[in-house]
């Protein structure tokens, strides 16, 4: 099988100029493509060439894919936004996609982090989106953290043998780290409502993004990561988050020993083909292999 080749491509997204890299294996037989979106603050490579790496190995399974930098990321131009305002960016590229590919008719978002909150956002408001894979989705409250960092953090540390050796050395920060605790049980108790300017929490909004997004969805979860810690938080203790999934049928997987980025290759490659066989799934109508 002859290798996928790579194109760069640069658009236009409300008058600034985006950059992004179409991996595509021709003749191109299937009518869906996966196009990554970038979590900050990062580009198209990802962190440890992560985006690069998992584009070549779709691409060479006949799966075009695109990733691309948003306004003010890498090499696009404009001022640098957060997740939250990127859905524009995600619009034209994905028409920049479909223009580049013309067989596509479908396309599934892969983002990790804020990315996967963003693709999250931007779904439900595209027809041509039918699938997401989402990787340590970002749900980040004050309270939320607060409350994994107390569970999965100060316990984990409790039980640390380097812990009590800096401890009875003299070594330890007693008081400040008394202070820190004393700070993160506070805000652990935060009520997370709407603030005063009246905007909803982030996890309610990700949640109507869930409910109203009618494809398949993928969430892919780190054993050893806060923020896939939060989301398991999260999703534990609501019921609310517990009945959309189900209703959805969203399927999750999760790498016990994997960190935030999958930064060695036996997780990297771990999270590829789980991505892979989403896919297939989604070409050929089938639930096996993803729970």
């Amino acid at each position: 099988m002859s290798s996928a080749s790579e194109r760069a491509v640069v658009f236009e997204c409300e008058s600034e100029e985006l950059v992004g890299i179409v991996h595509v294996l021709d003749p191109v037989v299937v009518d869906t493509g996966v196009l990554i979106i970038v979590g900050g603050p990062q580009y198209r490579a990802g962190s440890h060439r992560q985006f690069i790496l998992l584009a070549r190995f779709l691409a060479a399974q006949c799966i075009p894919v695109m990733r691309f930098d948003y306004r003010g990321m890498g090499d696009s131009s404009g001022e640098l936004r957060g997740f939250e305002d990127i859905s524009a960016d995600i619009n034209t590229a994905i028409d920049t996609f479909c223009r580049e590919v013309p067989s596509l008719k479908k396309v599934v978002l892969w983002g990790l982090c804020d990315a996967a909150s963003a693709a999250l956002f931007y779904a439900p408001t595209d027809p041509r989106v039918t699938g997401l894979v989402l990787l340590n989705p970002w749900v980040h409250t004050e309270a939320g953290q607060a409350k994994t960092i107390l569970k999965h953090y100060y316990s984990s540390r409790f039980f640390s043998k380097a812990f009590w050796g800096k401890l009875t050395s003299g070594k330890f920060n007693l008081a400040k780290s008394l202070h820190s605790l004393a700070q993160l049980s506070k805000a652990a108790q935060a009520k997370d409502e709407k603030n005063t300017c009246g905007i909803t929490p982030l996890p309610q909004r990700m949640l109507a993004g869930l409910g109203g997004f009618e494809g398949r969805i993928l969430i892919i979860l780190s054993g050893n990561d806060l923020t896939a810690d939060e989301f398991r938080e999260l999703v534990k203790h609501s019921s609310e988050w517990q009945q959309v999934m189900q209703t959805k049928g969203v399927h999750v997987r999760q790498f016990a020993e994997a960190d935030h980025t999958f930064s060695r290759g036996e997780w990297r490659e771990q999270v590829e083909r789980s991505t892979l066989a989403f896919i297939e799934s989604l070409l050929h109508g089938y639930d096996e292999g993803l729970c």
